[in-house]
């Protein structure tokens, strides 16, 4: 969880109050000559856009757009909705596994700890820690884990591969009827691709005992039935003055079989990692440079033992058909075993002056869920329509503990609890063909989350809760007009709190009495965007969007207890853009402001106001390729009474490619990724809150984890 001063305010505080937007003019995007002769993908099976899905709706607006994007006029049902195809996520390097998902416009990935744990997201004015409130899938299967030992909705993307992603499908707001917890800032379906174009094996050396290696292929071993197999292994030691000394091994193996029309894909996964992490210091430490005696930098560490291992293994499945009459069935499952010990030490000796302040979250779980949907055409009062319906269910069993440690031996238990929890959704949506250039959605979503604790620490804690919610649904989708389209977009959305708070009547910290917090949260969120393609060559969009939360009402795994906020309000807007002045240049720009409050006026500790990315891709220069991404963060509020602030970062990422197909085979390449290309000193987090490192008062101080000095990464691939 964010660090932040103990039983004191929620380490992530997510919610923003409303304030003035400009509106801005749009432009648009018309597909280049190379995007137009692109080869289509394989054909995806996972949710589509009610626009994709039904022709007969849109047949006579949609326009089609090949190569980076599936994002055209036509193609989403809302301005923040679009697909990246792995066109792209090819073109850019990606400093962490996790960082794919700042191909989403708005998002920004960092780290404040050791890179086997979970990131940090930011989103839409959100603080949104280790993943709540953006719901993430993996080839169908959840990544978001509630009631986690570190964090609601706590999201590790660390086992992805990213040469595997074939496409990745993100919508922004509770205005769909798919989605259901955590996604209330967002959303994203991440899809593996099925075969390779050829066998391939991939080495990447780097800066700091970085060390990664990638095998990859698919063969049909019977006709219509093809296996991919993939396994990496990865090392890195990091810039840290502590080695982060991170090992990590990952494996993929999938069957799929069939087509387009009809057929099903399997897929096995496993990942198990283990590493020495720095935690964020004191920034007085680093200004004064020295400690105890000696110097002290921005890449030393205050608790050498800080640190975690990890393990993800799962089994999932899908299987679809479409018919020749627009319905189309989905049905998948999957099974998961998921377990983390983790060691952190946020605040050194302030609670425990003789043996620090290092505490273990500890998690193990099994998680079985699955999904039925169906979708058809048909009319509805003689109009055009398409509906569809679904059920969702997940199940989760997990262990979960908050001990005392030093040096990763356990002194004291916090809290040990038996968690089960069960969240059923069902759902149902229709489109409706109003007139030639006016589309309708309507849909409506209930969830009840049941949870049951039992405290084996504490019984007072143990219980059971039940929460249900109706979430309604409505988008209306004008044009388009001179090659331009217009979007309302409105919903109510939720996420679950951890369940542990639902039952907790006793602080296990203080013995304090606690009061409950419901198991879910409502959320309501309004949008008006557009996007347009009115100048060659240019597509872009613009959303102003509104979200508002009832409370957040989160539990502090660093502490064992819960903590409530007030109801708040944030409005935003959002400016992407896509410029393909030639068939060789891709240019990218996508600007996000937000302002927001709690209502009662305060700021929203750690949610930066405004953040950007502007890349540049050079495409089939004879056997060369390129791409310049520059990265922005601004400042934001560290404390509530805005009298701390976050220094805003830049930063550049290259990358430089070069085919080696003639000399040594298909789809063999040699690469350059330079990240932090200028070599800034910049944070990835900060924070402001109160910590005593051994032999020096306690105070309240920014504490700061830095990004990575510039770091230079060399890759082979060679095909066979």
């Amino acid at each position: 969880m964010t660090p932040c001063p103990r039983r004191a305010r929620p380490c992530r505080l997510p919610l923003l109050r409303p304030a003035a937007l400009a509106v801005v003019a749009l432009f648009g995007h018309a597909a280049s000559t190379h995007a137009q002769t692109a080869a289509p993908s394989p054909p995806q099976t996972e949710a589509v856009t009610v626009a994709q899905a039904a022709p007969n709706i849109t047949a006579t607006s949609r326009v089609e757009v090949l190569g980076h994007y599936d994002n055209a006029v036509g193609s989403s049902d809302a301005a923040s909705q679009g697909s990246i195809r792995a066109e792209l996520i090819k073109a850019r390097p990606a400093l962490r596994p996790g960082e794919v998902l700042e191909f989403v416009p708005g998002m920004i990935v960092t780290q404040h700890s050791g890179d086997g744990k979970a990131n940090q997201y930011f989103l839409r004015g959100f603080n949104l820690d280790h993943g709540t409130d953006f719901a993430t899938n993996v080839g169908g299967m959840p990544v978001n884990m509630p009631s986690h030992a570190h964090g609601q909705g706590y999201t590790d993307l660390n086992f992805l591969i990213p040469e595997l992603v074939q496409r990745i499908d993100y919508r922004k707001g509770p205005y769909f009827a798919r989605s259901s917890d955590f996604s209330s800032a967002g959303a994203a379906d991440i899809s593996y691709r099925r075969s390779f174009d050829a066998p391939f094996a991939q080495i990447t050396l780097g800066q700091d005992g970085y060390r990664r290696g990638l095998l990859g292929g698919s063969t049909e071993t019977t006709p219509g039935l093809t296996l991919l197999g993939a396994i990496e292994l990865m090392q890195n030691n990091g810039p840290w003055a502590v080695p982060e000394g991170l090992r990590r091994v990952n494996g993929v193996l999938s069957a799929s079989a069939g087509t387009a029309a009809q057929g099903w894909t399997a897929s096995l996964m496993g990942y198990d990692a283990h590493w020495t992490s720095t935690d964020q210091v004191p920034q007085r430490l680093i200004d004064a440079g020295s400690y105890n005696g000696r110097p002290f930098g921005r890449f030393d560490s205050l608790d050498p033992s800080d640190g975690g291992n990890t393990s993800r293994y799962s089994l999932s499945g899908e299987w679809h058909r479409n018919t020749d009459d627009g319905s189309r069935t989905l049905v998948s499952a999957y099974a998961m075993r998921y377990r983390l010990q983790l060691w952190s030490n946020f605040t050194y000796a302030l609670d425990r002056p003789v043996e620090g302040d290092q505490f273990l979250q500890r998690d193990s779980r099994s998680v079985i869920g699955g999904a039925v949907s169906h979708a058809l055409n048909h009319t509805l009062a003689g109009l055009p329509a398409r509906s569809e319906f679904g059920v969702q269910l997940r199940h989760d069993s997990i262990r979960v503990g908050l001990f005392d440690t030093e040096s990763r031996k356990i002194s004291a238990t916090t809290r040990d609890d038996d968690v089960t929890e069960t969240l059923l959704g069902v759902y149902g949506q229709s489109a409706v063909e109003l007139t030639p250039w006016l589309r309708s959605i309507v849909g409506l979503r209930a969830d009840q989350l049941r949870t049951k604790v039992d405290a084996l620490s504490l019984a007072a804690n143990s219980g059971a809760a039940r929460g249900t919610q109706v979430s309604p649904k409505l988008s209306l989708i004008a044009g388009p007009f001179q090659k331009t389209e217009f979007f309302v977009n409105a919903g109510r959305g939720l996420h679950s709190n951890d369940a542990r708070g639902t039952t907790i009547t006793t602080d296990p910290k203080t013995g304090a009495a606690v009061d409950k917090v419901p198991p879910l949260v409502a959320s309501r969120g309004f949008e008006l965007g557009a996007r347009t393609e009115i100048i060659p060559s240019l597509q872009s969009s613009i959303a102003l969007w509104k979200l508002d939360f009832d409370s957040e009402l989160v539990y502090i795994g660093d502490a064992g207890a819960t903590a409530a906020s007030a109801a708040s309000r944030r409005k935003g807007v959002e400016f992407n853009n896509r410029w393909t002045p030639l068939p060789w240049l891709l240019v990218d720009a996508d600007l996000a402001w937000t302002h927001g409050r709690f209502v009662n006026g305060d700021r929203i500790p750690n949610a930066v106001d405004r953040v950007a990315s502007v890349g540049v891709s050079l495409r089939d220069l004879g056997p060369w390729s390129a791409s310049l991404q520059w990265r922005y963060l601004g400042a934001g509020a560290l404390i509530e009474d805005n009298s701390m602030r976050s220094v805003p970062s830049l930063t550049a990422n290259l990358r430089i490619s070069r085919s080696l197909q003639p000399l040594l085979g298909r789809d063999s390449a040699l690469t350059l990724d330079a990240f932090n290309l200028f070599n800034r000193r910049v944070n990835d987090i900060q924070y402001f809150y109160g910590s005593q490192p051994r032999g020096l008062a306690a105070m309240d101080d920014r504490h700061v984890h830095p990004a990575e000095p510039r770091t230079l990464r060399l890759s082979l691939r060679v095909g066979f």
